[in-house]
């Protein structure tokens, strides 16, 4: 009896791509004799099964062959034996016998094969098969989206490039362990280049030293959640670091911001660099001395800032958008604000179940990236009816307790003036004080790194700043510049 008739439909491997026809006369990519032989191995040798655990149903061309290897996984993972009367009889039971070819069709594949000597080998060209197919699916799906007049070009971009990206994954072709010589000689090498450091961090520096110093810096594969209530400068703390990165560090600093304009944001980074009043920035009332301070500033000259500022921005859309900066733009660095404006496109469950999804993406965005994933979140309101100097706590995190579970650092950004407290605990007045308080390290101790809040500017600083002592600013035009710097004492000098 011969093997079951082959077809020319294509069902879909995985992933979005919708069935579609093939060109007129040409076969699908196929190996059924490697489908067979990789069958028969794994009824017959109990070792082939670990050598192809990479392997799906939907890999395999032939309908009759995806449900044979269904039956042979489900009995592998109950730890049954695996043979040709155990796969026979799962077919039986689920009522699948007559559409796996029958029992003698599965008889006859146990006899096609002598060992499973290059049983993995062959996995491999069947998977490869499997994703020639899927390629094929996915360019005409682009294709026949791409006549659509209701498709939005940059959605459909994204998503093609969202589904490409996913493919080893979804096709089990990516290497998910490593042995321990590899892990062993990668540690060391990741020390070796800690050990050549000057400035003691692993990470990304946040620019305040304080906060480094407890740290050491953001760690690649992190999610940082920064969290506080509304007013105490979520966004200045980032945009200060921000700051510091591209102009101090000149480290690649990706800004997915959902709440205000790339031009909002720029006038923001323009005061805390310059450090004229952001009020009279937005308002346009300032000299022509603080004119040239702005076009000189630092912030307007580096290339290294990449800003995104979509509104209702879809989780998929933000991996996509943010593999582009590190992959074409070394980013180093993500950050988001904020976390709860962020989407996730068809959720049908409740918002903490949505935001629970946010958080397990951002993390795994992490993780893929290889670079700290900073997202700011909002705290409940129970911080304001609370009692006592009303610090916050990790309970206060808004909508979902996963935003808690799936961080690698909290940190709450806190400022006692901002509840009328007028001196700190040792009784130093609490003025343009912050405290950047570590509630949950995963990698490192708890502690409260204290900052100085300068609400004129809309930036943090660490407490010592150099420019206290009236040191000139970096900002200022230099003497051979046309106009010079502004003369001490003058009437114009924003400082």
């Amino acid at each position: 009896m011969s093997g079951p008739k082959t077809t020319l439909a294509i069902r879909r491997t995985s992933g979005p791509p919708r069935n579609t026809t093939l060109e007129l006369g040409k076969l699908p990519p196929q190996a059924i004799d490697l489908e067979e032989a990789v069958l028969g191995a794994c009824m017959l040798e109990k070792p082939a099964l670990a050598q192809v655990d990479f392997l799906k149903p939907d890999h395999f061309y032939h309908e009759s062959h995806k449900v044979i290897f269904q039956a042979i996984r489900e009995l592998m993972i109950k730890s049954e034996p695996v043979d040709m009367r155990t796969v026979v009889s799962k077919l039986k039971q689920q009522g699948k016998l007559e559409m796996a070819g029958g029992a003698y069709y599965i008889a006859e594949l146990t006899s096609k094969v002598a060992s499973s000597a290059n049983v993995e080998y062959h996995a491999r060209i069947i998977t490869e098969l499997a994703i020639k197919r899927f390629l094929i699916n996915l360019g005409s799906e682009i294709a026949q989206r791409g006549y659509e007049d209701t498709t939005d070009t940059f959605e459909l971009m994204d998503w093609a490039e969202t589904t490409l990206y996913n493919l080893h994954g979804d096709m089990g072709m990516r290497i998910e362990y490593k042995d321990g010589l590899t892990l062993g000689l990668e540690a060391i090498q990741t020390i070796q280049e800690r050990m050549t450091r000057k400035d003691g961090l692993s990470g990304v520096p946040s620019g305040f030293s304080t906060l480094d110093r407890i740290t050491h810096g953001w760690q690649p594969g992190e999610m940082i959640v920064i969290a506080a209530r509304p007013g105490m400068g979520k966004t200045s703390f980032i945009l200060s670091m921000v700051e510091m990165l591209v102009t101090m560090f000149e480290i690649p600093v990706g800004i997915f911001s959902l709440e205000m304009t790339s031009l909002e944001l720029t006038t923001r980074l323009f005061s805390i660099n310059t450090e004229i009043d952001s009020e009279r920035i937005k308002k346009g009332s300032i000299s022509n001395i603080e004119l040239k301070l702005l076009m000189n500033s630092k912030v307007s000259s580096k290339k290294n800032l990449f800003v995104d500022d979509t509104p209702s921005l879809d989780i998929n859309q933000l991996r996509t958008k943010a593999r582009r900066m590190v992959e074409r733009h070394g980013v180093r660095i993500i950050l988001l604000d904020y976390l709860q404006l962020l989407k996730i496109t068809g959720h049908t469950g409740n918002r903490e179940q949505e935001i629970a999804g946010i958080s397990r993406s951002l993390k795994a965005l992490a993780k893929e990236l290889k670079v700290p994933v900073i997202a700011l979140s909002q705290l409940s309101r129970g911080v304001e009816t609370r009692g006592g100097d009303k610090r916050p706590m990790l309970s206060d995190l808004r909508e979902s307790g996963a935003i808690e579970q799936d961080a690698d650092v909290v940190c709450f950004l806190y400022r006692p003036e901002y509840y009328k407290i007028h001196n700190l605990e040792d009784g130093t007045p609490s003025q343009g004080v912050a405290e950047a308080i570590l509630a949950k390290n995963r990698n490192g101790r708890l502690d409260t790194a204290y900052l100085r809040f300068i609400g004129k500017f809309t930036k943090f600083a660490d407490m010592e700043s150099r420019f206290d002592a009236g040191e000139r600013h970096p900002s200022w035009p230099t003497e051979d510049q046309s106009q010079g710097p502004p003369p001490p004492g003058a009437d114009d000098n924003p400082f």
